[in-house]
């Protein structure tokens, strides 16, 4: 008869806490980067649909709630700080399911990125510029990339798992 050792929350979580902490940096060498080569509302046209800007958000997604009148930049930093603490909690009981993991870490990653945005500025910035045809995608960031893409893969995890249970 043969023990294997589980491995501990720590060890479940380790490589997803450091993946995040990879997303928080190239998100955060990105924006230093754009911030000392562009003046506030500069764009460089990269391709014929994608440019580099310097935008500041305010708000959330989207620039929702841009426009309020101070008090989201604390309660979208403080829903931020807790999701991340729910979202290491997940990590801790969950670091074995790696797809869900994942997803769990790109969402971590982004969420802190901007919050040291908001806590070190009062905005996040943004940067990436996607336009087509007089449209343009609003403006976005690494860490922005990274929990759209957690959260789909979130999504798709689910739609495995649903399926799995039939």
């Amino acid at each position: 008869m043969s023990f294997v050792k589980q491995p501990t929350w720590r060890q479940r979580m380790l490589p997803w806490v450091g993946l995040a902490i990879g997303i928080v940096l190239a998100d955060q060498l990105t924006k230093i980067t754009i911030e000392r080569r562009f003046d506030f509302g500069d764009v460089l046209p990269v391709t014929s649909f994608f440019n580099l800007v310097l935008a500041y958000n305010k708000g959330a997604a989207f620039s929702f709630l841009a426009t309020a009148s101070g008090w989201q930049g604390a309660f979208l930093t403080s829903v931020a700080i807790i999701a991340s603490a729910f979202i290491l909690y997940l990590l801790a009981r969950h670091g074995h399911q790696r797809l869900f993991a994942l997803a769990l870490a790109m969402i971590l990653g982004g969420a802190v990125g901007n919050v040291i945005d908001r806590i070190a500025y009062g905005h996040v910035i943004d940067f990436l510029d996607f336009h087509w045809a007089g449209w343009h995608w609003p403006a976005f960031n690494l860490a922005d990339s990274a929990i759209v893409g957690g959260a789909a893969l979130l999504i798709f995890d689910e739609f495995r798992r649903v399926r799995r249970a039939r």
